[in-house]
């Protein structure tokens, strides 16, 4: 009888063991990973993937950065105000840590009835204005420029802009949406570019430098044909100096 006790407690013990390691096991397989695990997860693989927006966003979900197609580019954003417009162009948005848009790349091309039109400019925003350096190409009627050109912009907030051209497009007459907003427009400080260096429509190599106005006031070109020289201007562009002097 003693013997056929301790078997019978031998088996509740093997059973109870049982039911306790596949209790740890379903546990260990199905509770959630910590933060930290997470963060040290293998990288997976993924060969292909076909989107037509992609949004990348801190841990804290702060938008930094948007690679999308022309029909989902987002309008651009500064301050929390969402510009109000129509954006048809492919390529990347950068932001900043508050989310306010900074640059990015952006190109378009067709050649639609024998007309070749195109575009594309990598540009870096100033902080909470609008862009500052910019490398750009565009191409209409057999004409093309290519350079890179800075700009230099004020130290107020784009989103003023930005306010006041969202309420003047929302006015429902025509005429005087487009009155609002060339006013919008005239009211906010020059942006000027201050310096161009790269090939003009006519074909020349150029580098100009401007005033804060943005008027140019020193030149160096190379025409297509060979011929260099550097320009002094004036305030009103007139050659003031040229060097060789003019034949």
């Amino acid at each position: 009888m003693t013997l056929r006790r301790q078997l019978r407690l031998l088996q509740a013990y093997s059973c109870v063991s049982f039911l306790l390691l596949i209790f740890v096991a379903v546990a260990a397989f199905t509770q959630p990973a910590r933060p930290e695990q997470s963060r040290g997860a293998l990288p997976q693989k993924i060969d292909e993937i076909t989107v037509q927006r992609l949004n990348v966003v801190d841990a804290n979900g702060t938008l930094r950065m948007i690679a999308a197609g022309k029909d989902r580019m987002h309008p651009g954003v500064m301050d929390g105000v969402t510009i109000n417009r129509p954006r048809p162009v492919a390529g990347l948005i950068f932001f900043n840590d508050e989310g306010d848009e900074v640059g990015g790349l952006a190109y378009s091309g067709q050649e639609q009835d024998g007309e070749r039109r195109a575009s594309a400019l990598l540009a870096f925003d100033q902080l909470k204005q609008d862009q500052t350096v910019g490398i750009s190409y565009s191409e209409a009627n057999g004409e093309r420029t290519a350079g890179l050109q800075v700009w230099d912009r004020a130290d107020t907030r784009l989103s003023e802009l930005i306010r006041k051209l969202n309420a003047a497009n929302a006015i429902a007459d025509p005429d005087a949406r487009e009155k609002a907003v060339k006013a919008a427009r005239a009211d906010a400080p020059p942006g000027p570019r201050r310096l161009f260096a790269g090939k003009t429509s006519d074909r020349a190599a150029t580098v100009s430098l401007a005033d804060a106005a943005g008027k140019p006031r020193l030149t160096l070109k190379v025409a297509a044909d060979g011929d260099a020289a550097i320009e002094f201007l004036d305030a009103d562009g007139r050659v003031v100096r040229r060097i060789p002097a003019s034949q």
